[in-house]
């Protein structure tokens, strides 16, 4: 059985609210354990996933809900997927005297299975915020990509099973929808990883399971005498998406916290995830790498393919990258291919350049990168609606920069030179 993702009897698309023990008997909920949050409440500040008893995609919308992010943009955006045939429930359970949110995604049978690519093209069409949609479409990259490496076929080829159900899609999405709401930087523990065997579509397969592993590229994880599967692939992409840093315990000032709990009971642990919301301590020890810097030097390859591998960097998850023009040995002119991705993006952003360069070695180099918490604001302009990229709360003074690929659809589409729409985007925030 699953460790968090579960199945029951399935409805229609439907919302609804119920309070269980951890019996499964139900009782009278006690109330709501935090108030709700503001849309970016979390700006400036912590968000750490106490993943002592590991993760599944189900635990982690239960645990940010129980935090205080509000059920109805999650709603909203669940109600505007193209999917049915499901409804979701959350109710308290109690596990070692602790209460904690469940969220359970009931699915009617006879849901279809899908491509990566109807998936991608799903989420690209949905109404979600320029934010929750980039991390929905990551974490399911981040799958795709794990999917095709365990079954050795091209990435749009990847047929979804237990993973793609509409259970896992509603819990990425709601994940991404909350996250975002939030506005928080993310730090995880080490995943803890179980042990044994699972039942599965393909068969039986070892814990953790094939995808989970390779999803989990570059993300710190911990043996543990569990006899159970404590990190689903839902879970896995989940972490490797969103997570800019991995710790024990991070240095921080803790406000608050949510649980969230898992389908089964485990013998030797909680099934429980904790997240905590705080301010960053910064009396304290810097602490860990958090990104990677890779580096290549080319000498034989023209600057027209250059430029495509560095779309291609960006394309694998660089969050930068870029071309300095050096000199190299003997005098000959070179370029030096540089990308900055998150650790657990490192090898695919490496494969990427060793693939679409001719250089036969990429270094790499761990460093930690201090951010300045940021946030998406839309406007309307007479432009149509422009997204705008903020960094603020950190009692820095903000910068505001609107979306460049949104303002280049806009001017193209209204026959005016880009400037117009950027100064459009920028007066429409100065009015706000």
């Amino acid at each position: 059985m699953p460790h968090g993702d579960g199945h029951d009897d399935a409805h229609p698309h439907a919302h609804g609210h119920a309070h269980a023990h951890g019996d499964g008997h139900v009782h009278a909920a006690a109330g709501p354990r935090n108030l709700p949050l503001a849309r970016g409440a979390g700006a400036g500040k912590l968000l750490f996933l106490d993943a002592f008893s590991g993760l599944a995609g189900d635990m982690l919308v239960a645990a940010l809900l129980d935090l205080g992010v509000p059920r109805a943009p999650i709603d909203e955006a669940l109600a505007a997927l193209p999917i049915d045939g499901y409804r979701v429930r959350t109710f308290d359970i109690s596990r070692s005297g602790i209460v904690a949110l469940r969220f359970v995604v009931d699915v009617d049978a006879g849901q279809p299975q899908r491509r990566y690519a109807a998936i991608r093209g799903m989420l690209e069409q949905a109404p979600l915020t320029d934010g929750a949609r980039a991390l929905a479409l990551r974490a399911f990259r981040i799958l795709g990509e794990a999917e095709a490496d365990v079954h050795r076929i091209p990435l749009e080829q990847v047929h979804f099973h237990e993973v793609g159900a509409v259970d896992s899609i509603v819990d990425t999405v709601a994940c991404a929808v909350a996250l975002d709401w939030l506005g928080a930087r993310v730090v995880c523990s080490p995943l803890p990883m179980g042990r044994g065997f699972i039942k599965a579509q393909h068969g039986i397969l070892p814990v953790p399971a094939p995808a989970t592993v390779m999803a989990l590229r570059g993300v710190p994880t911990v043996d543990t005498a569990s006899a159970a599967e404590l990190v689903t692939p839902t879970g896995a992409c989940l972490v490797a998406a969103c997570a800019t840093s991995f710790a024990r315990w991070p240095s921080m000032r803790p406000e608050r916290s949510g649980w969230g709990g898992g389908t089964r009971e485990l013998s030797d642990r909680p099934n429980l995830l904790r997240v905590v919301l705080g301010a960053p301590d910064d009396t304290a020890s810097p602490g860990a790498e958090t990104h990677t810097v890779l580096e290549a030097n080319l000498d034989d390859m023209s600057g027209e393919v250059a430029a495509y591998a560095l779309e291609r960097a960006l394309a694998e998850g660089a969050l930068d990258a870029w071309a300095t023009p050096i000199m190299m040995k003997k005098g000959r002119p070179a370029y030096l291919l540089s990308a900055v991705t998150r650790r657990a993006d490192a090898s695919a952003v490496a494969r990427s350049l060793l693939a679409e360069t001719t250089t036969l070695g990429v270094r790499l180099r761990d460093v930690r990168r201090q951010e300045r918490p940021r946030r998406i604001l839309e406007v309307d302009t007479e432009y149509g609606r422009i997204p705008l990229k903020i960094a603020d709360g950190d009692d820095l003074p903000p910068n505001v920069a609107p979306e460049h690929d949104a303002c280049r659809a806009a001017a193209l589409a209204h026959a005016v030179p880009l400037k117009l729409v950027y100064a459009a985007a920028l007066a429409a925030y100065t009015a706000k």
